[in-house]
């Protein structure tokens, strides 16, 4: 069936949409198993007030998805974070929607930052390949503490931590407006690899695990094969 949504920059006027979107962060991220840093209701509004969220709603006023601009670095990098849509919604292409839009909006407001985002969703990794995304290593990332502090509410922060934010459960991506492959090489460089991606966030996922559970595994026992 056919589902039309209206995808927009978020303003004052959606405020009140934004402890639902704070509750589906936590319980998607929940029952996917995986970490999220979670976010306040005012902290979203803050970002609709300033014009660095993208909402969307059906054509009856409903919530259906919802993403947000984070600078660091004084604007050298962009994060475009907290990518959620609503269950009722999550098999009509709806994400790759927010992403071009919310990624769109990053790039008129900050055209000479490089954007990046953290995931452990290999559909967010189709999207974000689609849109010029590289997977890159942690230290491509931004340095600014503030960003990393946004990481201390994961589930994960402790991987985290204990990698010295050298690596974690999420794979890092990046778009780089002064170098940069086009969208259609990234996306079909995706396509080629995107089952050593599947590959590798599963045993990320299983060996992190299994070090924080049995200690008789060490991180340094496969430190050299996430490095």
């Amino acid at each position: 069936m056919h589902q039309t949504f209206i995808v927009v920059v978020a303003n004052s006027s959606h405020a009140p949409y934004a402890q639902q979107i704070c509750d589906e962060m936590a319980s998607s991220a929940q029952a996917r198993g995986t970490g999220i840093a979670k976010r306040s209701p005012d902290y979203i509004v803050q970002k609709m007030n300033e014009g660095k969220a993208v909402i969307a709603l059906t054509t009856t006023g409903k919530w259906a998805g919802f993403c947000y601009i984070e600078t660091w670095g004084h604007g050298e990098y962009v994060a475009n974070s907290g990518l959620i849509v609503h269950p009722d919604y999550r098999k009509y292409g709806l994400a790759k929607q927010i992403k071009h839009k919310i990624f769109s909006l990053s790039r008129n407001k900050y055209p000479q930052a490089k954007i990046f985002g953290l995931t452990t969703g290999l559909a967010v990794m189709k999207i974000n390949s689609e849109l010029g995304y590289e997977p890159v290593t942690y230290s491509e990332l931004t340095t600014d503490d503030a960003f990393w502090a946004g990481c201390t509410s994961c589930v994960n922060y402790e991987i985290l931590k204990s990698k010295e934010r050298k690596n974690c459960m999420c794979t890092a991506m990046l778009y780089d407006p002064k170098d940069h492959y086009q969208p259609e090489e990234t996306k079909a460089y995706f396509e080629e690899n995107a089952k050593g991606f599947e590959r590798l966030l599963r045993l990320k996922q299983h060996l992190f695990s299994k070090i924080f559970k049995r200690k008789t595994i060490t991180l340094k026992s496969i430190v050299s094969f996430f490095i």
